[in-house]
Order: structure tokens, then C-alpha cells, then sequence
């Protein structure tokens, strides 16, 4: 029986890569010499940090961070928790960007629902961080494929480990 999943993984070089040149542009910034501005990668926990000297600042920084991820992987944004601003010490802030690896478990029953009340003849089970979806013919997981990518937009979705 042909199958596929439906997964969600983060490619760290392209990130890396992204906060590197970020990093590289803010210290070319005029206005930021002097400052406390940098961003950091914890790849350990998936945490972006942006520090700064005050709101403004991280908005600038963002503004550099942001599209450069998206040119690097499309969509990459969009797997961001955003927290709070916290304050440090003297007048410095920090936020930290939490980047969401995997289905969760919330958006892997959303997409089996939509599947299920699509009328399509396929099954949908999740299975840890992936969704598996089974059904008899290949053109009919090309059909939940593609009605998938179009109901799910809020998330970056891959659909892989296609099996026949």
C-alpha cells in the first residue's frame, strides 16, 4: 500500500547560514556600532537571541534576520515562536526566537482531520512528529499532497518518504 509522510524538519545549514550573514551586516551597520546588537544560535535547544539597546533596535535586527532566512529556505519564518522582549541589565534587551522542529502534536490533528473530511480515499495517522498517510493508489496521495499543501498554510510542511 503506497504511503508518504507529511513532516517538518529545519535545515540548520541554510539557518546558520542566515544568521551568520545577518550577523555579518549588523556589525557593518553604522548605526549599530557601538551597540550591544548581535544574534546568537543555540542549536542545541533551536533558540534564536537577538540582543540589543532598546525595542527599535531588535525590530532593525529582525528586519535584517527575517528576510535573509527567507531567501535561504522559503517559508522559515513562519516555524518562529516569537517571546517576550526581556530586559537586562543597564537599558540592554533580549528576545529569543524559538524555532519550532516537527509536526506538533495540535497541527498533526488538524491535518488528519482535513484529511479525513476531505472525501478522499486515504488514512491519516500521526506517528510522533510526522503524519503518515496511506492509501491505494499513488494518484490519490498526489491528490492528498496537493490539497494538503493548499489547506495547511501557516506551517512549512514537507512531504516525504513517498513509498509504493
Amino acid at each position: 500500500m503506497p504511503s508518504f509522510d507529511i513532516s517538518s524538519e529545519v535545515d540548520m545549514v541554510a539557518l546558520k547560514n542566515a544568521i551568520d550573514t545577518a550577523g555579518k551586516q549588523i556589525t557593518n551597520r553604522y548605526d549599530f556600532k557601538g551597540t550591544s546588537a548581535k544574534v546568537e544560535l543555540n542549536e542545541k535547544d533551536s533558540i534564536i537571541t537577538l540582543f540589543g539597546d532598546n525595542d527599535f533596535q531588535l525590530d532593525q535586527i529582525k528586519d535584517i534576520l527575517l528576510p535573509g532566512m527567507e531567501k535561504k529556505e522559503p517559508d522559515s519564518t513562519k516555524r518562529l515562536e516569537h517571546k517576550d522582549v526581556q530586559k537586562m541589565g543597564g537599558n540592554k534587551v533580549k528576545q529569543e526566537l524559538k524555532i519550532k522542529v516537527g509536526v506538533d502534536s495540535d497541527l498533526a490533528k488538524r491535518i488528519s482531520k482535513l484529511i479525513k473530511d476531505s472525501g478522499l480515499k486515504v488514512q491519516a495517522s500521526i506517528q510522533g512528529d510526522a503524519v503518515r498517510v496511506n492509501g491505494a493508489k499513488r494518484d490519490l496521495l498526489q491528490e492528498a499532497i496537493a490539497f494538503v499543501k493548499k489547506s495547511v498554510t501557516d506551517f512549512p510542511l514537507q512531504f516525504g518518504n513517498f513509498r509504493d
